[in-house]
């Protein structure tokens, strides 16, 4: 199993990163990447990714951040995308839900990103909020769908979802597709298998058994039992196939 989505930057992690990780590992995870949300954090995920072999990078300033950043940033994301490890830009978007930014801030931070992304011919790895009409407009103008990208954590609804899919999106689903009633639950019945990854999102967003608590790479499993009875398919065929879409949209190089 690959975790495409974790933060084990985060200081949740602080007094057990290393055992987490290992014990990661040794449950069945293969590969895990972690995402970068400001200029602290990039760097702390390249940092994590020297150190593991198995663990990769992206570097982005989220929307939430978005307010700090300035034309150095981007000359910073320049600097770190040199290192082979990093493999997306990202997580960049637009959240309304929070708006921790002005969302003049957000929309400038998100399309000098994406220019980014074109001049280093890496994928994208999308949050959105609250704000998938004013996120997938931009999608269009820029056509950054060109360079490949993952909706992480989505939340949308199956039309939504079927935009995404049909310009070659893949969608990430994590804890929440446990929760009861999730929106994701029915999205996930409705779009193409190669088009699927997993992720956990971590230290947030835990699987049911376990909300009120941290979660961690290893708790991707569960995301993976619950898609595998809502798909009616085994479990192992679909570690497989979301083995290898990750693969592919990462371009993983150890």
């Amino acid at each position: 199993m690959i975790d495409t989505h974790a933060h084990l930057d985060d200081r949740k992690f602080d007094s057990d990163r290393e055992k987490v990780i290992q014990t990661s590992f040794s449950n069945g995870i293969e590969k895990i990447v972690n995402i970068g949300t400001d200029l602290k954090t990039s760097r702390l995920s390249v940092q994590l990714s020297q150190k593991y072999p198995q663990i990769f990078a992206t570097i982005a300033v989220h929307p939430h951040a978005s307010k700090y950043f300035a034309l150095s940033t981007i000359s910073e994301l320049e600097k770190l995308s040199a290192n082979p490890k990093v493999v997306a830009i990202g997580e960049i978007g637009l959240d309304f839900y929070r708006n921790w930014s002005p969302r003049e801030d957000q929309e400038k931070a998100f399309k000098s990103q994406i220019e980014l992304a074109f001049k280093l011919k890496k994928p994208i790895v999308y949050h959105i909020r609250e704000a998938f009409e004013e996120t997938w407009a931009i999608i269009l103008e820029t056509k950054a769908y060109q360079l490949g990208g993952i909706l992480h954590s989505f939340s949308g609804n199956v039309e939504q979802a079927k935009k995404a899919t049909e310009l070659g999106l893949y969608l990430s689903f994590n804890g929440t597709l446990t929760y009861r009633n999730s929106l994701a639950q029915e999205v996930v019945k409705n779009i193409p298998l190669d088009l699927i990854l997993l992720e956990t999102d971590c230290p947030y967003l835990p699987p049911q058994q376990f909300r009120g608590q941290r979660n961690q790479p290893d708790y991707v499993k569960y995301v993976l039992e619950k898609m595998s009875e809502l798909l009616n398919q085994p479990f192992e065929e679909l570690e497989k196939i979301t083995t290898e879409n990750a693969n592919r949209i990462f371009k993983f190089q150890n």
